[in-house]
């Protein structure tokens, strides 16, 4: 019996190049937390490599239990995790509040620990959410989830400091098209390994091409330590506050919305629907992640719906290959110089390969929204109304500036807000309406229309 596709093993060669692939496509999004949440800290430069460095190993943990997977742990679909950004925000916030900065991130980490406990709990009453997402809700969701990852791309393309001279200039943007071009060229012109690497390779051409502009900065490389462990709590044993504890829960509950999401498109994608026992136990793999990270100075983890226009553009869809890349990130963080490798990457370049990635999680969710039937009762108000309160946060950032910070963690994030406006939308017209439109049907002694108020 031929194995599926998601679970076919590569050759050795192949694994390790594609493997990379997905590590580069996910890089810049797991540093940016611990640099970003550091800072706000007041960490040193080398504590900041040291966090950096802690948060890409336990992306590999993570990334392991995901993919590999024990017991009722792991959705063992080709799923990348790591830090995830919806923490930041209240990251930020709990060390802002705290008097004494040395008790910041023990403070975040005792949060983190509690909330990846209870989120574990939660999973399986979570997962039994799967039977409100019908192809017009995933269909949706996966658009958004695009749609949603294509200002990343943008502002990688611009540059990697908002504040610098040559941020937007056209030099950075020349860099990105030309890695853009390099990309689809390669996927136009080759065929075989060559085509299903070609991310990798355009990232490759297209830190070449930085380095005659001064775009390619070799520091990080020359700077980095050969072997450095993440020794546990080495910032401290973790601390119990409660208002902590409840601002990272509701971050909790925005991931496991989110990975919810995305296990649905990417079971769309790899032919192997996720159902409700996949879920749970991807979103225990999720919540058992976020809830060890902490031990090595990490943070909450969440699935990378980035690598999922990875998975859709090359059609690799080896898990194998998702946890080759999970041992990458777990070297890189017991090996900074290994780490420094793909650091070197100039963010232009990495915005270019974007917005084929992000771009193809989109073309994904309009290809299952075709299948939906939107021709079909209400299904295309509900996917406008859905698109339109999820792309609200894109569009205008500061939309829900009025609101308490606790509430915009979930409002400003358009993955999450679109999902409720779907699922909840799909409830009323396709469930609870057409039960109304065939009481009144059997009222009259009329049969309901075909098509009305159905939901595939």
């Amino acid at each position: 019996m031929t194995a599926h596709p998601v679970d076919e093993k590569l050759p050795a060669l192949k694994m390790a190049t594609t493997g990379l692939q997905h590590v580069a496509a996910m890089y810049a999004g797991v540093v940016a937390p611990p640099l970003i949440v550091g800072a706000a800290v007041g960490l040193s430069g080398t504590e900041l490599t040291f966090l950096t460095g802690a948060c890409l190993f336990t992306a590999g943990l993570a990334t392991f239990l995901q993919t590999i997977g024990i017991w009722k742990i792991g959705a063992r679909l080709p799923f990348v995790n790591g830090v995830t950004f919806a923490g930041v925000a209240p990251m930020t916030a709990i060390a802002a509040s705290t008097e004494d900065k040395s008790d910041a991130l023990p403070v975040i980490f005792g949060a983190v620990i509690v909330a990846g406990l209870l989120g574990f709990l939660a999973a399986p009453f979570f997962s039994r959410a799967v039977r409100f997402f019908p192809p017009v809700v995933t269909g949706t969701v996966i658009t958004l989830i695009g749609v949603s990852l294509l200002p990343v791309a943008f502002g990688w393309a611009q540059g990697p400091d908002p504040s610098a001279h040559d941020y937007g200039s056209t030099t950075n943007l020349g860099l990105a098209a030309a890695t853009l071009v390099v990309v689809l060229v390669l996927r136009c012109f080759t065929r075989g390994f060559a085509r299903q690497v070609a991310v990798l390779l355009g990232l490759l051409i297209g830190t070449l091409l930085a380095i005659p502009f001064g775009a390619t900065d070799f520091g990080p490389v020359t700077d980095a330590d050969v072997i450095g462990f993440p020794t546990p709590f080495h910032f401290g044993a973790p601390q119990f506050q409660l208002a902590a504890i409840v601002s990272m829960c509701v971050v909790m509950v925005v991931s496991m919305t989110e990975s919810t999401a995305d296990m649905l498109a990417l079971g769309e994608i790899v032919e192997r629907p996720a159902d409700e026992a996949t879920i749970a136990a991807g979103l225990r793999a999720d919540t058992l992640g976020s809830a060890i990270s902490p031990l090595f100075n990490g943070f909450m983890c969440s699935a990378f719906a980035q690598n999922i226009g990875l998975v859709a553009m090359t059609r690799i869809r080896s898990r194998y290959v998702v946890a080759t890349g999970g041992g990458f990130l777990a070297l890189m963080g017991l090996c900074p110089t290994a780490a420094s490798l793909i650091a070197v990457v100039p963010r232009p370049v990495l915005g270019g390969a974007g917005v084929v990635l992000f771009g193809s999680v989109a073309a994904s969710g309009i290809q299952t929204l075709v299948k939906a039937g939107l021709e079909k009762g209400d299904n295309v108000l509900v996917v406008a109304v859905s698109l339109a309160v999820g792309i609200i946060p894109i569009t205008a950032p500061d939309f829900y500036h009025a609101f308490p910070q606790t509430i915009r963690i979930v409002l400003d994030s358009g993955i999450s807000t679109g999902c409720v406006a779907a699922v909840t939308l799909n409830l009323v017209f396709n469930h609870l309406g057409r039960r109304q439109k065939t009481q009144e049907a059997a009222d009259t002694g009329r049969l309901l229309p075909y098509g009305v108020g159905e939901s595939r």
